[in-house]
This record gives structure tokens, C-alpha cells and sequence, in this order.
């Protein structure tokens, strides 16, 4: 099971990756006061000014979902919050 399972998981992890590239470039043009601070699993975690958090998150669910193309669609959401346990879903 693990044998079959490891190319669509090792697949994720590379898209993954190609976001946290793409995000990273288009994070440094167009603000300075947000930063990606950690990958866990399929999650990103960002910390964003307030005065900016709605047009960091469409511009991180949109590369995010653009990251690689597929013929099948890759779906991104984002929620927000203080911590992990007060996060609310956009």
C-alpha cells in the first residue's frame, strides 16, 4: 500500500514545492510585510499584516491552485487566525 501510494504523495510534495517557489517570487514584488514561516504536510503557513490579508490570500489561493498544471483542478483554501486553534476558514 505504502509502494503504491508513494508517487501520488511524492507528486504532491513537488507541486508543493513549486508553489512555495512561485508564492516565495511573487510575495517579494508585491509586499514586504509577508512572509511564508512554515510547510506542514500540504499547508503553508504565512504571517501577514492585517491591512493586507485580503489580497495575500487570493494571490497565495491563486498560486497555489495555478502551481502546476493538471487536467484535473487543484483546489486551495486559506483560513486565518491568531493560532492554530483560533483559525476560521475563508
Amino acid at each position: 500500500r505504502a509502494a503504491i501510494n508513494m508517487p501520488i504523495q511524492g507528486t504532491a510534495a513537488d507541486i508543493l514545492k513549486i508553489a512555495m517557489l512561485k508564492l516565495h517570487d511573487a510575495l517579494s514584488q508585491r509586499t514586504d510585510s509577508a512572509h511564508m514561516i512554515l510547510q506542514v504536510h500540504d499547508e503553508l503557513v504565512l504571517e501577514v499584516e492585517d491591512e493586507q490579508l485580503d489580497e495575500v490570500t487570493r494571490l497565495v489561493v491563486d498560486t497555489m491552485e495555478a502551481a502546476y498544471p493538471l487536467d484535473v483542478p487543484l483546489v486551495a483554501n486559506a483560513s486565518i487566525g491568531r493560532n492554530w486553534l483560533d483559525m476560521t476558514d475563508l
